[in-house]
């Protein structure tokens, strides 16, 4: 979301004492200085009920002049890879105080809590679910959002007079023991209650309540990404990025700064199967690269393609580099044009392409002949990381670039792709055709 917010003011208040709150997010950042807004009414700047990520923390709050109750979970939740499912449950008729206020993060009830503030027997929220302006993805007053959350979110749920624990919205998986999503959960929703973002960037209540809401500012873009199959992105957390920043959900890669040379890694391996991605220059540097190596970048003055175990193809001349050595391979590539890169770790293959043609008279489906293929590289096993990263990668200190990377959500940027290819696996959506036998990095493309 970043920028983005979602805006609705409720014709008249709901029940204020009792609702839940459930949805899934894949954070893009956290900051350790501000606050990520979640779900947010208020009267002015001081005054409000607010559900918003502090550091890490999940945290649900009441102040009305002096706090009237925060609750906020001890545990950091850090991880950039994958989707986080909460669930607020506040019903203040409890005689209990800690049943008055809980949080859900993935089924767990937290009970470690950094802040625990219980609100009073029967009190009533003075702004959430009342007939005031409410907002999504940051804190906003009037129409002056701040306080952003930066990343995705699915499937989020009011339930406007009802109670309901983090069961009632997923599941334990009986095979892999992660929790998953219930897609369609059986709840009630009550007079304000909405379902928004089941599928892709709907904000049309799916509820049956007809509380929609309403873009308040930004782009809401969908994405493929979601709590069901995960797709990889670039990996904020990588050490020795320099100042390079990331947007539209990680992958918009700016390396920033004139004075490193670094790449980004994707958020997932690969030690087995077949692998599509594709990566659109958005501003050229003298030396970009895209290729894939088995680690992160080891320094901010590590030139790409220098190791054993990093593959590469380059902009400015069109060479494919490994172990720092460059030889001839294909055409040129610069600002706006879309290269592919397809690795094949059942035959040891790499390839890459330019606007749908693969370079060097390459043919992906080749297999242990590898026709046109770069390289042959090194089996993941036999690697340091033990297994290979997509990467795009700036490789000069003379000025700085951005690659926008889809690993199959159909969009650079916030752009959608123009044609989308054939993609046999069904799974995400690309510019070009995906080869066959070939599938995007994800959870589901990782377990086919």
């Amino acid at each position: 979301m970043a920028t983005t917010y979602l805006s609705k003011t409720f014709a008249q208040a709901g029940n204020r004492r009792t609702f839940t709150i459930s949805y899934w997010i894949k954070m893009g950042y956290v900051s350790t200085t501000a606050d990520g807004g979640l779900f947010h009414a208020a009267q002015d700047g001081s005054n409000s009920d607010d559900l918003y990520i502090h550091t890490g923390r999940l945290n649900f709050s009441g102040y009305y002049g002096s706090t009237a109750y925060q609750v906020r979970t001890s545990a950091k939740y850090r991880d950039l890879s994958g989707w986080y499912h909460h669930v607020i449950r506040f019903d203040t008729t409890q005689s209990t105080a800690s049943d008055r206020l809980r949080l859900y993060v993935n089924g767990e009830l937290q009970t470690a809590l950094d802040s625990n503030t219980y609100p009073s027997q029967n009190l009533e929220t003075t702004y959430i679910n009342t007939a005031r302006q409410h907002t999504i993805g940051s804190f906003a007053n009037g129409s002056l959002p701040n306080g952003a959350f930066n990343g995705s979110m699915s499937h989020f749920h009011f339930c406007d007079g009802y109670s309901y624990g983090a069961d009632s919205f997923g599941s334990v998986d009986n095979v892999t023991g992660e929790w998953k999503i219930n897609t369609s959960p059986s709840v009630s929703y009550g007079t304000n209650g909405f379902f928004i973002l089941k599928d892709g960037n709907s904000v049309t209540d799916q509820s049956g309540q007809g509380n929609n809401w309403s873009v308040g500012g930004g782009t809401l873009t969908k994405t493929e990404d979601n709590p069901s199959c995960v797709f990889a992105t670039l990996n904020v957390l990588d050490g020795n990025l320099g100042n390079s920043t990331f947007t539209y959900g990680n992958n918009r890669f700016n390396s920033e700064t004139n004075s490193n040379v670094t790449y980004a890694t994707s958020t997932l391996g690969m030690t087995s199967g077949k692998f599509y991605f594709e990566a659109k220059l958005e501003t050229a540097a003298d030396h970009n690269y895209i290729g894939i190596a088995d680690l992160p970048s080891p320094s901010t003055s590590h030139y790409f393609g220098n190791t054993a175990y990093e593959y590469g193809y380059k902009s400015s001349s069109g060479d494919k580099k490994n172990n720092n050595t460059s030889t001839s391979y294909g055409n040129t590539y610069t600002t706006n044009d879309i290269v592919m890169c397809a690795v094949d770790l059942d035959n040891l293959k790499v390839y890459f392409g330019k606007n749908g043609t693969w370079q060097n008279s390459g043919d992906p489906t080749s297999g242990a002949t590898g026709t046109g293929s770069a390289f042959t590289i090194t089996a993941p096993s036999s690697t340091t990381g033990g297994q290979y990263f997509f990467c795009v990668a700036d490789g000069t200190t003379t000025n700085n670039s951005r690659w926008q990377t889809n690993f199959g959500n159909g969009y650079f940027g916030t752009t959608a792709v123009s044609s989308a290819g054939t993609n046999a696996s069904g799974i995400g959506i690309f510019e070009y055709d995906v080869p066959t036998g070939f599938t995007a990095l994800s959870t589901k493309g990782l377990n086919e």
